[in-house]
């Protein structure tokens, strides 16, 4: 019971510093020093050098910055200019129309940015007044935006996942085989919504001029896209076939990026040098977070906190399946005032011993914990997401919450079905060579 008490006064000790809008990571470093000297025998300044060094000094951990620039890279190419124009043809005759090409539109930015606020900004920044002045629905323009941009957690390279492999010492490459599938589940289910929609909806959804019907001409309109969707392919398909690790698939995701930029026509020093400093800025905070959250995660075994909670959790002896529902309710309610890779590190300590009690596979919970995070961008008041598509589009913030909560719904489908067939994330890392 002693450790319970530790646990609730740290625990108010860090929302009162978040609170007070100091940097996570400093948060974490702030409460877990309070943790080792107040409340051990250990000894802080070598509990903290040796776990922050042991966190730092990962080879898979250089995946991270390499996959980070390879987004930048491409989010300063024409990629959002030709996204429209390459995606149009293939989803004209779709109910819904070219609302379709907001939700692919996200799932091949995804796949190459890693990060959902970016890839709601990047496509919306385009979408948007291309669709509202051909008459779209706003309401579900902003929706398919706020949702599918959560696919940039999902869909590997995620970032997300590899800061969940590293917390976790799970391999990365079947992370990301894991996220394959219900990334394109997610994507099926919102097309799947907006056709619906689109069938009860004939009346505002405008009529397209003619568009490219041949195989050819939609090629040829999509020419732009092919070398994207082929860096994809390379990169998941190089990792799932054993040829290359993730770090490798990484830097050679980055020659191929600057490539395409650079056959595009978008590469100049400017562009290089943007995405090079934007890429270490992103870098350099997650690292700087992650080393918080190792220092407090050592922390936190030494006070015992995590072994009393899981003993705690253990007496009410709760099913795996009560425990997946009070854990999806916990991260929801986490993620309405932090980021996902905040609530990640900040948990992973804590909910590790309780998960691998229950007898979860950890990379299909690597997975769960990811979409989970994932609904939590789009539910105020800090869903990261929400404030991107507000800023873009004047509305205000429960009006765009509004717009996404069909796609939370969706969402939390996504969490039920992965739930009742875990063979979703784990089929194809089981198979991977």
């Amino acid at each position: 019971m002693d450790q319970i008490y530790v646990g609730l006064i740290l625990l108010v000790v860090m929302l009162l510093v978040l609170g007070s809008s100091v940097w996570v990571a400093v948060s974490l470093l702030a409460v877990a020093i309070l943790g080792v000297a107040a409340f051990t025998s250990a000894p802080t300044g070598a509990v903290m050098a040796s776990t922050i060094w042991g966190a730092s000094n990962s080879w898979e951990l250089a995946a991270l910055p390499m996959f980070i620039w390879m987004g930048e890279i491409l989010f300063r190419s024409r990629l959002s200019e030709d996204m429209f124009s390459g995606l149009a043809p293939w989803v004209t005759r779709l109910p819904g129309r070219l609302l379709h090409a907001n939700i692919l539109g996200c799932g091949i930015f995804a796949a190459v940015s890693g990060s959902s606020a970016a890839t709601a900004a990047t496509i919306g920044k385009m979408a948007i007044p291309e669709l509202r002045q051909r008459g779209y629905d706003e309401s579900l323009t902003i929706g398919t935006l706020a949702g599918s941009g959560t696919l940039g957690l999902l869909i590997p390279p995620s970032i997300i996942l590899i800061v969940y492999g590293v917390g976790t010492d799970q391999s990365i490459a079947r992370l990301f085989m894991a996220g394959v599938l219900p990334g394109l589940l997610l994507v099926g289910l919102f097309m799947g919504y907006v056709v619906v929609w689109g069938l009860l909806n004939r009346d505002k959804v405008p009529v397209e001029g003619a568009v490219a019907t041949s195989f050819a001409e939609r090629l040829h309109a999509s020419r732009r896209l092919i070398p994207v969707v082929l860096l994809i392919v390379g990169i998941i398909g190089s990792i799932y076939g054993g040829l290359a690790s993730p770090t490798e698939a990484a830097a050679i995701g980055v020659v191929m990026a600057l490539v395409l930029s650079w056959w595009s026509g978008s590469l100049n020093r400017r562009v290089f040098v943007d995405a090079l400093l934007g890429a270490t800025r992103t870098s350099c905070m997650i690292a700087f977070i992650l080393a918080g959250a190792a220092f407090l995660t050592a922390a936190m075994g030494f006070t015992g906190i995590p072994r009393a909670l899981a003993e705690g959790i253990g007496a009410l002896q709760l099913s795996p399946a009560m425990l997946l529902v009070a854990l999806v309710l916990f991260f929801v309610l986490l993620g309405c005032f932090l980021d996902g890779i905040s609530v990640v590190v900040l948990t992973t300590s804590v909910i590790l011993p309780m998960v691998e009690a229950a007898g979860f596979d950890l990379v299909w919970f690597g997975i769960f914990i990811v979409i989970v995070v994932e609904m939590s961008q789009i539910t105020p008041p800090v869903g990261f997401n929400l404030f991107v598509l507000q800023s873009l589009t004047g509305r205000d913030i429960l009006a765009v919450a509004r717009s996404a909560l069909p796609f939370f719904l969706l969402l939390l489908t996504a969490v039920v079905l992965i739930a009742l067939f875990p063979g979703l994330a784990t089929w194809l890392p089981e198979r991977m060579s």
